[in-house]
């Protein structure tokens, strides 16, 4: 994440890319654009407050060389030379057209910036921004003519989400330069992160935490829920929550020893682990150390709720993973032929 308290523009331009499946063709302009202060005041947040939020990053990545991937090049050339930066700018925009393989994806305004004054993990630093504008809104205009106001509908872009976009740092570590991405349109989310920017995650505690927190909540419905119910499911998910939480390093072989209780399941997470990575194309660490902000946000969006076809919906809390063992008792009823849950409790709200 960043922090924009000190950062500024100092080069701005605004293109339009097409598609090639639709025949739309690019527009270029021939001049950065020179804002008055109030637009000036409003793009700035817009643009750089999306990444307030962002924790984990970005390194280019090319199947041969870094040294082929073409927006590495681009944001190389832009960082030594700011005088071609409206050329630079241009091939940008026609490197994006060229990645557009489907019809489905949008036409738009593409905004490339210089940033200057951005500051990431205690450093400062200057940044490439690359923004596309897929989604326009309509407004009301208010208008004053012939002594009486009148009102027209205009269309134009929305100061409240960005589509798109990606920040490129001036500073690098041992994988590269550090990038940061952040996409609101996910349908054509390959088209964005891995054909147009063609980039990876960087190898690092963020990483390893979201992949494996991520196995581990395809696991349990592909496997746990399907094989040993939806309240096991839960379980599963609390005790896992309940591991990151109380751990700074997660080892791999600790962590099958506290959660499952068989040696089948070990077993079957052991032979799911091999399948996700060959998937997901990724090598899963045996010991990794905990991001605490990516876990946070991953426990957020574990949903453990028991929905119902009778409409009754049974919430569990992530937070308590004995719970739900303890005081829930699954059943079945002969006479109404339904099966049950069985709820303990001393005091109710």
């Amino acid at each position: 994440m960043i922090s924009r308290k000190n950062a500024s523009i100092s080069k701005f331009i605004i293109h339009k890319v097409g598609n090639k499946f639709n025949d739309t063709k690019n527009a270029f302009s021939e001049n950065t654009v020179d804002f008055d202060e109030a637009s000036y005041d409003l793009i700035l947040p817009f643009l750089l407050r999306p990444f307030g939020s962002v924790v984990q990053s970005y390194r280019f990545n090319h199947h041969a060389s870094i040294a082929l991937n073409e927006i590495n090049n681009y944001s190389s050339q832009l960082f030594n030379d700011e005088d071609a930066f409206i050329d630079v700018s241009k091939h940008i925009v026609t490197h994006l057209y060229e990645q557009s393989t489907s019809a489905n994806i949008k036409t738009g305004d593409v905004l490339v910036a210089l940033f200057e004054g951005i500051e990431y993990q205690d450093m400062t630093t200057n940044a490439i921004g690359i923004f596309k504008i897929e989604s326009k809104v309509n407004f009301f205009q208010t208008f004053l003519e012939n002594k009486s106001y009148d009102v027209l509908v205009q269309n134009g872009i929305s100061s409240k989400k960005l589509d798109k976009g990606c920040l490129i740092l001036n500073q690098s570590d041992t994988e590269g330069n550090i990038i940061l991405s952040v996409d609101n349109n996910s349908y054509d989310a390959q088209y964005w992160i891995n054909q147009f920017l063609n980039i990876k995650y960087a190898d690092d505690a963020n990483n390893h935490t979201q992949q494996y927190i991520e196995l581990c909540k395809e696991f349990s419905t592909e496997v746990i829920k399907n094989s040993y119910g939806v309240q096991e499911q839960n379980i599963f998910l609390a005790k896992t929550v309940d591991f990151f939480k109380e751990n700074e390093v997660v080892n791999v072989e600790r962590f099958k020893e506290d959660i499952f209780e068989e040696e089948k399941q070990i077993r079957q997470f052991e032979d799911y682990k091999k399948e996700y990575e060959g998937e997901q194309n990724l090598v899963l660490r045996n010991q990794f150390d905990v991001s605490e902000r990516v876990f946070n946000k991953e426990k957020k969006k574990i949903k453990t709720d028991i929905k119902l076809d009778t409409n009754i919906q049974i919430k569990l809390d992530i937070d308590a993973p004995d719970a739900s063992a303890e005081y829930l008792e699954r059943g079945y009823d002969d006479e109404k032929k339904m099966h049950y849950y069985k709820v303990f409790f001393n005091a109710e709200d």
